[in-house]
């Protein structure tokens, strides 16, 4: 059976330059890059070549890139590292962030520190006003993620900086499924989160862009890697993949945002003539490869797994958090009731799409939603 794959919100397939790139890591140049011969040389002249591509392209300086082994490391990075080094105060972030920076920030709420989770209207945006209003004396960060992982909605990150900036506080954007796919400016962002599984390079490898003077106490404390922020030998093959894929990534991202926004608009129009079915996040304003559809009076759970059935591989809710029962948090932040926040589907095309595929999922998914419908508790 042909497996058609519509989850690359989760994972990404590694590219076969990247692994190509990656390789000579693994195998003859496996030196450790903070290891004084040759190989160790040999090792770091690696990573600092791919931490000077990087911030080519995310338009940094090289010292501002810090290598992480994912993004939620960044994330908890930036989030505890400014309240540790702050030790106390206000942190504000939106409601329908990654668990990652939900949970981070719930667990500083109970070490002392305030926190406001903004609201967002029905698409899923905090709004300028909400966050001005929000802001306190003693506002130290705020975090608001680039472009959501699960209905793509992208936020004015760099607006939204400016009002944190009016109020001295520092600015964080989880960039994790916007970096290499949507153009970024740094201005008025202050961190920024990455990692490379979401545009087809390794896992197990991230970074985190911290701009030049400002300061955060580190998580681990080791030997002093990454300039004293993240002790921790270097995953250089990882780095290098990471670089690589990032290459290829900003090379192609125009062209590639402009297929897969095409394919989406044709995949979106075909789903939406469904009866009971809806598109979560904003309309237009989204990453280039995101669709999340809502059906009334069926599981999400069910839907994903008949659709598997049928060779098509999609998601219901986030992937971190698509094994539990319990609603989306993004979609019941946006407004949503519980069960119709439960008929999720999460279609995330890829560079690997094609309108054959979409035609697939358009010919296979009305039958799998009426046959669900049809043994529904909840269906009218």
């Amino acid at each position: 059976m042909k497996r058609i794959y519509l989850d690359n919100a989760a994972t990404t397939k590694p590219r076969s330059e990247v692994i190509e790139a990656m390789l000579p890591y693994q195998t003859e140049k496996y030196g450790n890059p903070s290891s004084l011969h040759s190989m160790g040389r040999e090792a770091a002249e690696a990573m600092e070549e791919s931490r000077a591509t990087i911030a080519k392209h995310l338009g940094s300086k090289p010292e501002e890139i810090y290598f992480v082994a994912s993004g939620t490391e960044a994330n908890n990075t930036v989030l505890k590292g400014v309240a540790f080094q702050k030790k106390k105060g206000h942190i504000i972030t939106q409601t329908t962030e990654h668990d990652c920076v939900i949970n981070a920030t719930k667990w500083l709420g109970s070490q002392g520190f305030d926190i406001t989770f903004l609201d967002v209207d029905d698409k899923g945006v905090v709004h300028e006003d909400t966050l001005r209003e929000a802001m306190r004396d003693d506002t130290i960060l705020v975090s608001i993620m680039a472009a959501n992982n699960e209905i793509g909605t992208i936020q004015a990150i760099n607006r939204l900086g400016a009002i944190a900036h009016e109020g001295k506080a520092l600015f964080h954007t989880d960039a994790v499924q916007a970096f290499g796919k949507m153009p970024l400016s740094l201005e008025n962002i202050d961190f920024l989160s990455a990692s490379a599984h979401k545009l087809y390079g390794p896992r197990g490898v991230g970074f985190l862009f911290k701009r030049d003077g400002v300061w955060i106490t580190p998580l681990l404390h080791g030997g002093g890697h990454e300039r004293g922020l993240r002790s921790s030998t270097e995953n250089v093959a990882g780095i290098v993949g990471f670089a690589k894929a990032t290459e290829l990534a900003f090379a192609e991202m125009g062209s590639e945002a402009a297929r897969e926004i095409a394919l989406r608009d044709s995949l979106i129009k075909g789903v939406l003539e469904i009866k009971d079915s809806w598109l979560n996040g904003h309309p237009t304003n989204r990453l280039p490869n995101n669709a999340n559809f809502g059906f009334r009076f069926i599981e999400g759970e069910g839907l994903v797994l008949r659709l598997d059935l049928k060779g098509i591989e999609a998601s219901t809710g986030s992937a971190c958090s698509s094994k539990n029962l319990r609603p989306s948090h993004v979609l019941t932040s946006m407004g949503l009731k519980a069960e119709d926040a439960h008929g999720s589907l999460r279609l995330t095309l890829g560079r690997e799409s094609t309108k054959a595929d979409m035609d697939y999922v358009l010919e296979m998914l009305p039958g799998v939603v009426e046959s669900l419908r049809a043994m529904s508790p909840l269906t009218e």
